[in-house]
């Protein structure tokens, strides 16, 4: 145990002395698949030290989980539980059958604080390991400036000369120009993690058919195929650190990736980062690729990938519509058309429309996604394919569909798909549609709620926060508010696809960063927008069902229910009656002997004004 104790980032460099001290809090665990080390929320009571397997670190977000990191042999997890008490925010669980070293936080304190300058060493090293974890983590709440944490630098050199690295950092001098020539949007790559995920898929799958055919060294594979892996699981995000804006086509961002991806390789194989020599990023990593094949295959698994947490969130939204429609069944209520009052429904009919319509955004969504499977991967440059093996396309295919788990097909013609981006075009389209029919949602949310006293207040959206500033007692429709927004953005995202897409010249379009930046912009705040719609506003929703009937019945617009029995004429003058004296029109038919209380109890009931009923022959 005091092997493990000592080879480990954690405690590297830490005298004898220390390592004693730490022994006796030092004990073996093991752990189940699926076993939590600890939850969210629970107080840090230990760190622990992986020996062997792999431990997934989880956050939650509002489409649920989300795997943040995998973390394997020579890994530490909860460093912090040495510093402070305090609750966890993210879960810790075995992803494979793991054993650990866990080192349990009182006992550790306590004999640490029999020696200050041992306590003291234990603590620089605790605080260094976490400053790294910040300033490379996979988060999209972390600044660029992070990444620039350390003075300490490397040197490397491109085609325009040589430039200083930071000596912590997996990218490289191709990466450094980027981030000072694109300070554009303030968004990044490590932005968006499906990205980058969908980034290391791509080169794995490429090294993956290299080596197969022989164009790659066994171990230099390997190498770059771990760290494929490692990517993909969740490491090494924060050093994406390239805008996502950007000129060059995407060059930017494959270059981020290969250098990120050759420096880690070098890791793994033993030797310093930046020593191009045996791991190169163009030579080896980029081998029989260019940004033009790499960047939009890549583009078209992550959209495709963060789609399925919009979906989630829809199918959730869907199953709340679905489940008020069933609550207000029999609420019945005026319906409207331009603001006017049409017939009557219940409640309950106006929430499962909202429901089928959003499962009929679901379904166009998930047909128009297939567009994304077609990919250019294979034809480097202009798709010719050159500098590629002829039988390298389909090899990289099949690897990419093992690796993504999707049905990725080549593009029949690799020339006319490189430029192509006609399928971003049409999915962001759906997007939209989905946006648009959304925020038509928000806004009936909103009439439907307004008041509490001087408006429709058919129903109660719950209440969130207060409104105002200045009016006591004021709450506002704010979650509706915000999707509305959401949907404008998107709609201008939208906008900005279209141009990006249309902008294309010749044998390549590049404009797909922007179409990029847009298109993931889009997906996040739409999920996010759902999300929140469906958890902090549909779920709360309360139906008023005496304001509601009560408005029918005061309503001209249940005369429609007597047509086939007064006719159209006697029915107009009735309705007419109605809206200059302000009467029933229940009262003014009885007075006028057209019909009785019992046939208007059956034609003014809720069976026979909310659905279809057979007629007679007039």
């Amino acid at each position: 145990m005091r092997d493990v104790l000592s080879s480990c980032e954690l405690f590297a460099g830490l005298s004898e002395s220390a390592i004693d001290r730490l022994m006796p809090a030092a004990s073996e665990r093991a752990a189940a698949v699926g076993e939590y080390l600890f939850r969210r929320g629970d107080k840090r009571s230990a760190l622990f030290l992986v020996v062997r397997g792999q431990i997934e670190v989880v956050g939650e977000t509002a489409n649920g989980s989300e795997r943040l990191a995998v973390l394997g042999p020579g890994d530490t997890v909860a460093e912090g539980a040495l510093l402070h008490a305090s609750q966890h925010t993210v879960s810790a669980r075995a992803l494979t059958s793991s054993r650990m070293v866990q080192i349990d936080r009182e006992l550790a304190r306590a004999a640490l604080a029999e020696d200050g300058a041992i306590a003291m060493q234990v603590i620089e090293r605790v605080a260094l390991v976490m400053n790294r974890r910040l300033q490379y983590a996979s988060s999209s709440s972390l600044g660029r400036e992070k990444a620039y944490g350390s003075g300490a630098t490397r040197r490397e050199h491109d085609l325009l000369g040589e430039r200083e690295v930071p000596s912590d950092a997996l990218f490289g001098i191709q990466t450094l120009r980027a981030v000072e020539n694109f300070p554009i949007s303030g968004v990044h790559l490590y932005h968006f993690p499906t990205l980058v995920r969908a980034l290391a898929m791509v080169k794995q799958a490429a090294a993956r058919a290299n080596a197969s055919l022989d164009l790659l060294p066994g171990p230099l594979a390997d190498a770059i195929d771990r760290a494929c892996q490692e990517i993909m699981d969740g490491n090494w995000h924060g050093h994406f650190v390239v805008d996502m804006v950007q000129g060059g086509a995407g060059t930017s961002t494959n270059m981020n990736a290969n250098e990120v991806i050759a420096n880690r390789a070098l890791e793994l194989l033993g030797h310093a980062r930046g020593d191009y020599e045996r791991c190169h990023p163009n030579n080896h990593v980029n081998l029989s690729q260019s940004t033009n094949d790499a960047y939009p295959t890549a583009l078209r698994v992550a959209a495709i990938l963060s789609l399925r947490g919009l979906l989630n969130a829809l199918e959730k939204l869907r199953a709340a519509l679905a489940s008020k429609g069933a609550e207000f069944s029999s609420v019945l209520k005026m319906g409207r058309t331009q603001l006017q009052d049409a017939v009557p429904m219940t409640l309950g009919q106006e929430f499962n429309a909202f429901a089928v319509t959003t499962g009929e955004d679901i379904a166009r969504l998930r047909e128009t996604a297939r567009l994304l499977l077609e990919i250019n991967l294979g034809g480097t440059a202009i798709g010719t394919g050159i500098n590629a093996d002829p039988r390298y396309p389909q090899l990289v295919a099949e690897q990419l569909r093992h690796i993504s788990g999707l049905d990725v097909t080549l593009a029949e013609n690799l020339v006319e798909a490189t430029p192509d981006t006609g399928a971003f075009v049409m999915f962001s389209g759906v997007l939209k549609r989905t946006a648009i029919k959304l925020s038509k949602m928000c806004n009936d949310l909103r009439l439907l709620g307004s008041g509490p006293r001087c408006g429709l207040a058919e129903i109660n959206l719950p209440a969130r926060q207060p409104g105002s500033s200045i009016m006591p007692g004021k709450v506002n429709p704010v979650i509706p508010e915000v999707v509305n927004q959401v949907a404008y953005q998107i709609i201008g995202n939208d906008l900005t696809i279209s141009l990006a897409a249309e902008a294309g010249q010749l044998q390549l379009n590049v404009m797909e960063p922007v179409l990029a930046f847009n298109l993931f912009q889009s997906l996040d705040m739409l999920s996010a927008a759902v999300s929140t719609l469906t958890t902090r506003c549909i779920e709360g929703i309360t139906a008023n069902p005496e304001r509601c009937r009560s408005m029918v019945e005061h309503s001209i617009g249940i005369v429609t229910a007597v047509v086939p029995a007064l006719g159209y004429e006697r029915a107009s003058e009735v309705a007419r009656q109605a809206l200059e004296t302000g009467r029933p029109v229940r009262d003014i038919i009885l007075d006028k002997g057209y019909l009785s209380a019992a046939e208007l109890d059956v034609l003014l009931s809720p069976e026979a004004m909310t659905q279809p009923r057979p007629m007679a022959r007039t």
